[in-house]
């Protein structure tokens, strides 16, 4: 059992608590570093993505889990990126250069949506926020001069120092690993300086940090400017690993996928962005799968059961209807969202904790530990 004393503000904001984070998060890095040898082309491809979902992640978890500031139009930003890279790489400019400038427009972006959102909280920042995806998707399908409208854009392959990158090659799954790795730093370090925790405090109360001199407009304005960066330079990976863009995949749904990113994994931790991340990217295949395979598996195993020939055909043809229906997907994702609220609002990485502090205790560990009381003092209902 290890117990950590802190006794000093170095303990506090060191950015691994203990040698032990070292070794396990060393071991990760490792198999990560080894996956494009050892795994197949179809599991690197899904690792990119499980990259770029996650990096995604990490900018809204800043925005809505530090900050509290709900959003549902971050696909605005994705595309924002997206096609910025496309058509400043049509124009002949560099890679560092165009990453780079997609990164900055959807920050100044954000910040621009940051301003008309101050006066807005709840349920209305969310409709603002789909909004302004809405009128970013239909700038992205009118403006057939820079975006090519409906019909979409191709995106070259990265050129670096005059080498081609191919999206399927392990330097481009490289280049999205070594970006994740740095947002996740990055935002480590931007939650334990002064901003960061200025996030925090307007998360947990406006009308405390506003007492202890936050300047809540400013941080508000900047969370939605730090998040809509990061999502820009995940659209830039995200457009060239698609290598074509259009309007009609930045849409509400891809929005509400990175919500459920940060749900998932848990609205109060990076490391759950990444978990959300992996759960996410999985859908697809799973949909294949039940697709592809149940309707036979389930005829099989019909047959096997004694029933004859034309009822396993029609069963086999009424499991491939379900499994083909339009809106599945979204059924799916609104499932998964319930049983995580009800049943483990923390996401995974809340899970995670719990069997961790589960082995650390043995056998003193109580099973109410986690669990929240339902007791308020009167200025908390003013929040």
């Amino acid at each position: 059992m290890r117990f950590l004393f802190k006794t000093d503000y170095e303990d506090d904001i060191r950015l691994f608590p203990h040698r032990g984070y070292v070794v396990s998060y060393g071991i990760l890095l490792a198999f990560l570093v080894a996956a494009p040898f050892v795994l197949s082309s179809y599991l690197v491809s899904q690792l990119v993505f499980v990259c770029i979902y996650a990096i995604v992640g990490v900018g809204l978890m800043i925005l809505t889990g530090f900050t509290g500031q709900a959003s549902l139009g971050h696909a605005a930003f994705l595309a924002i990126g997206a096609y910025t890279t496309a058509y400043l790489h049509r124009l002949g400019v560099p890679f560092p250069v165009y990453f780079i400038a997609a990164g900055l427009l959807a920050g100044v972006v954000g910040a621009v949506v940051g301003f008309p959102a101050l006066r807005l909280q709840g349920i209305y920042l969310v409709i603002a926020t789909i909004s302004f995806a809405l009128i970013v998707e239909e700038i992205m399908a009118r403006w057939e001069s820079v975006t090519n409208g409906n019909e979409g854009m191709r995106v070259r392959p990265i050129q670096i120092l005059d080498t081609t990158v191919p999206r399927d090659s392990p330097t481009f799954y490289f280049l999205c690993l070594g970006l994740l790795i740095v947002v996740i730093v990055a935002a480590l370090n931007l939650m334990r300086s002064p901003t960061g925790r200025a996030f925090i405090a307007i998360r947990d109360s406006e009308t405390a940090a506003r007492s202890m001199g936050v300047n809540v407009s400013l941080y508000k304005v900047k969370s939605f400017a730090v998040s809509a960066a990061i999502t820009g330079l995940a659209g830039c990976l995200y457009a060239h690993k698609l290598s074509f863009i259009s309007p009609e995949m930045f849409t509400l749904q891809l929005s509400i996928e990175f919500i459920m990113v940060i749900i998932i994994g848990g609205v109060l931790s990076l490391h759950g962005a990444v978990l959300g991340a992996i759960f996410i990217v999985m859908v697809d295949p799973f949909l294949t799968f039940l697709k592809d395979d149940i309707p036979g598996m389930v005829a099989g195993l019909a047959a096997a059961l004694g029933a004859g020939a034309e009822h396993v055909g029609h069963i086999q043809d009424s499991v491939a209807a379900f499994a083909s229906a339009n809106g599945l997907k979204g059924a799916i994702y609104g499932l998964i969202i319930m049983l995580f609220i009800l049943f483990e609002p923390y996401g995974l990485y809340g899970r995670w904790l719990k069997i961790k502090l589960f082995f650390q205790l043995f056998p003193l560990y109580k099973r109410a530990t986690f669990k929240r009381q339902k007791i308020y003092v009167k200025s908390e209902r003013n929040r």
